[in-house]
């Protein structure tokens, strides 16, 4: 099986990310897959408004502003038929709002061909009760920033990957057996040839974030991973198409 090529927020080193021009950057590099983030607005109070707020195409706060994109601009826009056969990972930051997401994508038709991300496992849980026809990707870690980028955590976080590292294979059969995912949407420092082949053997797909080296792409493809999610899918090599 070829590996997916996939987009994340489209394109986000070609076009500003979770826009319609990201979007129709990633299509026009050939993706197979184009990921986005959605959050809810925050209320009067400053928190997030999960029941009533306007739903964002943003992966954080500091993304919103006037011109930010709303879920129903972003699908009806994926929904055209230029983008016919792509598939979408719809990234959910916290709990509460996932329902709603739903309820969004029927309406414009794109269940059949979407999968839902997030770290949090009751998210899953409640959006397989809810449409057991989505697919759902658990991803992994839950982390606001990359620690091995500092000086004072650089350390401590590399000896925390070690563990994770070994511990996740058995985490992930364990949920795909379980029937709470149907694949594991993993950071590249914790992919090993090892996660590959319990992950396949459990039959789930693996997909791998967020990888803007040409090098380590190419590593990846050769481990056989499901997909690989990159800024930037002009790295993709010819081979991979």
């Amino acid at each position: 099986m070829s590996v997916k090529r996939i987009g994340h927020k489209g394109a986000d080193l070609i076009a500003p990310g979770n826009t319609l021009a990201s979007f129709d950057a990633a299509l026009a590099a050939g993706v197979d897959m184009i990921e986005f983030d959605v959050l809810p607005d925050r209320g009067s109070d400053g928190r997030p408004d999960v029941a009533r707020g306007r739903l964002l195409l943003a992966h954080d706060y500091s993304e919103v502003g006037d011109a930010v994109l709303g879920l129903g601009d972003g699908l009806a826009h994926l929904a055209g038929p230029q983008y016919d056969g792509i598939e979408l990972d719809v990234d959910l930051k916290i709990p509460g709002y996932e329902l709603r997401v739903v309820d969004a994508l029927r309406a414009h038709g794109l269940v059949e061909r979407t999968l839902i991300s997030t770290t949090y496992p009751e998210s899953l849980a409640c959006i397989r009760a809810y449409e057991p026809r989505l697919r759902l990707g658990w991803s992994v870690p839950r982390a606001s920033r990359d620690y091995t980028a500092s000086i004072v955590f650089k350390l401590p976080a590399y000896g925390v990957l070690q563990v994770m590292r070994r511990a996740l294979p058995t985490r992930a059969a364990r949920a795909l057996n379980a029937g709470h995912c149907d694949a594991l949407m993993v950071h590249w420092r914790l992919v090993t040839p090892h996660l590959v082949q319990t992950v396949k053997a459990a039959g789930g797909e693996l997909y791998v974030w967020t990888v803007d080296d040409a090098t380590r792409i190419r590593t990846l493809i050769g481990l056989d991973v499901s997909g690989i999610i990159t800024n930037d899918p002009r790295l993709f090599p010819a081979q991979s198409l």
